[in-house]
């Protein structure tokens, strides 16, 4: 069995009398009644344990600690707990900071009096919830289960779609107040050194006091936090993670936190499903190409609509510009302020679905949706093919698979929608070209956002743009600079036998 010491001479407590540490316990702890204390005597020797009640398995502390102890007819001495106590994980300490830090995260200490070092076992008792579906990210095929609070049964997730000798689970702290652990997942034998450095020294280097979430975590590793665009990718879903990982990104996992993060990540990997792997690769590559259609279709519709009736009009064909021009009759605001307002109402109700319980929100979309829209027109304060396009707009920001990218489309639209009311097309364009230059400038964990677009890597289209057969992605993806570059032999795996071969 693995023992290990600690020894810290900040604030020396031992050797003392077990009565005296039981006061300066419980002045600490301000008699807390939560603090269990028992004195048992055993040989003509004083012997303490004490522990959080509500933070303990106290079972296990009754089999495996106190059975031990009173049954054993010879007198106790650290080494002889450290031998004979049937747990692993035992450790010595000699000041009171380092015993207050381990009660409060479930350890159990005993002491003899007398002694110069006290012992401690880590029996926590983990309150965590069952396997459960996934909420936000939904999915038709493949796995259904999602990461939970619980980061012991996280990494059981992750070892048992990962079983390789490979796979890195390196144990990180941080937080000073509250201290969390944080774990980087990646495979040795291909994530980029780099890379693995990079989101190491990042973390290390974080110097907060608590640390609420692996969501939180994002912010303050990404490379820029005054960007829009996400840089690092979260999930959910154990296969997307996995999936990232053994392609030869870094992940980290967070203790409570149901999310996981992974990168370095461009822009369209967040386009990207495992959904995609799971269907037909024509398929795969069609429901890719309509995503990235999607998303444009949100970001630029009504812009256009907006520039259009504002200053280019002419392109429009006439039977619908009539069209048009009769719906917008009654209609008192100029395109800009219609298509803002529009905006804000189709925000608030889906906000309002967000947090509402899940089948009032159901309800209360459909039905809100409705009325409003119905309304709103019947008052004059809209067109009818305004609330098409703004439908349209926002419906095709739904299909991206992550929610932070769609969030981002839909906050980028309001500035070029400003931009061609001033401008027409020319501000739309003027807002692109910005957005490009903004994209081409950013970077990943060091990487650059658009690859493979730039730098132009070709050989990496077919794992970005559309999905290629199974049997010629081969090779992993050289944007990312992997160790291993292929993946498996391409000859042995175009061989079909029959059976009789």
């Amino acid at each position: 069995m693995n023992k290990r010491s600690r020894s810290k001479n900040t604030n020396p407590l031992f050797p003392s009398k077990v009565d005296e540490l039981r006061k300066t316990l419980e002045g600490k702890f301000e008699n807390n009644p939560d603090l269990s204390f028992s004195v048992y005597e055993q040989q003509g020797e004083k012997i303490a344990i004490f522990y959080i009640s509500y933070l303990v398995e106290e079972k296990k502390v009754e089999q495996s600690i106190l059975q031990p102890l009173l049954n054993k007819k010879e007198a106790w001495t650290n080494d002889s707990l450290l031998n004979d106590i049937p747990l692993s994980n035992g450790t010595k300490h000699t000041s009171l900071d380092d015993i207050l830090g381990k009660l409060i995260i479930g350890e159990v200490f005993i002491y003899i009096e007398g002694e110069k070092e006290i012992v401690s076992y880590l029996l926590l008792n983990k309150e965590k919830r069952s396997l459960e579906k996934a909420e936000t990210e939904s999915i038709v095929l493949g796995p259904q289960i999602a990461f939970t609070e619980s980061l012991v049964t996280n990494l059981n997730i992750v070892r048992w779609r990962v079983r390789s000798t490979d796979l890195v689970l390196e144990e990180i702290q941080i937080g000073k107040s509250i201290p969390r652990t944080v774990r980087l997942v990646y495979m040795k034998s291909i994530a980029n050194e780099e890379d693995v450095q990079t989101m190491r020294q990042r973390l290390k280097e974080l110097d907060i006091d608590e640390l609420e979430d692996s969501v939180v975590l994002k912010e303050y590793i990404e490379d820029s936090n005054s960007s829009l665009f996400p840089q690092l990718q979260s999930t959910e879903l154990p296969d997307k993670f996995t999936y990232a990982i053994t392609k030869g990104k870094v992940g980290v996992l967070v203790e409570n936190s149901p999310t996981a993060i992974f990168g370095p990540s461009s822009l369209f990997s967040f386009l990207e499903s495992t959904e995609d792997l799971y269907m037909r690769w024509k398929t795969g590559t069609m429901l890719r190409f309509l995503r990235f259609l999607a998303i444009f279709i949100s970001m630029l519709l009504t812009p256009t609509y907006v520039a259009a009736m504002t200053y280019q009009y002419t392109i429009i064909p006439m039977q619908l510009l009539v069209s048009i021009g009769q719906t917008r009759a009654a209609v008192p605001f100029p395109p800009v302020i219609e298509a803002i307002l529009l905006e804000f109402l189709i925000e608030v109700l889906r906000e309002a679905g967000a947090r509402l319980p899940t089948k009032v929100a159901q309800t209360m979309g459909v039905v809100g949706g409705i009325v409003i829209g119905q309304a709103v027109v019947e008052a004059g304060l809209t067109s009818n093919i305004l609330i098409i396009i703004a439908a349209a707009s926002a419906i095709a920001s739904y299909t991206s698979p992550s929610y932070l990218m769609g969030t981002t489309v839909r906050l980028l639209r309001l500035p070029l929608i400003i931009l061609a009311a001033l401008f027409g097309l020319f501000g739309v364009m003027f807002g692109l070209c910005f957005l490009i230059i903004h994209l081409l400038r950013m970077t990943s964990l060091g990487r650059p956002y658009l690859v493979p677009l730039y730098p132009l890597q070709l050989q990496d289209f077919n794992k970005v743009f559309f999905r290629s057969p199974l049997q010629y992605n081969y090779k992993h993806a050289k944007s990312y600079r992997p160790k291993k570059k292929f993946r498996f032999n391409k000859k042995d795996a175009l061989i079909k036998r029959d059976i009789d071969e």
